[in-house]
């Protein structure tokens, strides 16, 4: 029987996928998207880590910052970026090892990519190094749930449907983290997101066998975890459920 927990080559995966990224809703558009680059407005130098298929970068290059620099570890996701969004700067790098100068930027963004980071600390070590004292960290990701058994099923879905995700973490855990590196927090904003299953699981081609699994977990729990995560389900499939994210605007005091 294949295991949850099977094996997965990270930057493959996002380098078949990133034709999906481009045109998932959830990163192309949003709320969130315009915060994070209105947070970024008024730099002269950004940095968008983890940008995917670059809708972040673009974002905030259309605020008029005159140089927006998109990393991701992914070649072909770099690629895509800089295809689809005119001006920017493309860069092969790992969030954990970001291959520029102390104090390079005056902004530093990263938008729902840190579940996918091994070593989260490192991330912010690298974002605090690369940040001009004063620069801006514009900041989001997924949340944990507090519910310990809703944290438990949303992770078991979540590495299932998509080897490449490490872990989410509760908003405590990244005020923490970011406190502890020299990070003023200016602002927090929690939201809810709808995910409609058939695209979210399929984003990134799983195996028939897996999407069931994935499925089937969703359809199987506990009625008090399904309604924590509003799990819709119409004639036997499930049709959607929610996640929450979480924005952080910070200000490196370094």
């Amino acid at each position: 029987m294949p295991r949850d927990d099977e094996p997965s080559d990270d930057v493959g995966s996002f380098d078949d996928a990133a034709d999906a990224y481009l045109e998932s809703d959830t990163h192309r558009e949003g709320d969130d998207l315009e915060r994070l680059a209105a947070w970024c407005t008024g730099a002269s130098d950004a940095l968008d880590v983890a940008t995917g298929a670059g809708h972040t970068a673009g974002a905030i290059a259309e605020r008029g910052v005159p140089r927006v620099v998109a990393t991701d570890a992914s070649p072909r996701m770099v690629a895509t970026a800089l295809e689809a969004f005119a001006g920017l700067e493309g860069v092969v790098a790992d969030a954990a090892r970001l291959p520029f100068d102390k104090s390079a930027f005056d902004a530093v963004a990263c938008r729902i990519a840190a579940h996918h980071f091994p070593a989260p600390e490192a991330f912010v070590d690298e974002v605090a190094r690369v940040l001009r004292p004063g620069g801006t960290f514009a900041f989001e990701d997924t949340v944990a749930p507090e519910d310990p058994a809703v944290d438990a099923l949303l992770d078991r879905v979540e590495r299932l449907r998509d080897p490449t995700h490490v872990r989410s973490y509760p908003t405590r855990q990244w005020r923490d983290r970011l406190a502890e590196r020299g990070f003023d927090l200016e602002a927090v904003h929690h939201m809810r997101t709808t995910l409609e299953f058939e695209s979210w699981v399929d984003r990134l081609s799983p195996s028939p066998s897996r999407r069931d699994r994935v499925e089937s977990i969703l359809l199987e729990a506990p009625e008090d975890v399904k309604a924590a995560l509003e799990v819709v389900v119409e004639d036997g499939s499930v049709v959607s459920f929610v996640n929450r994210k979480m924005l952080i605007r910070a200000r490196s005091t370094l």
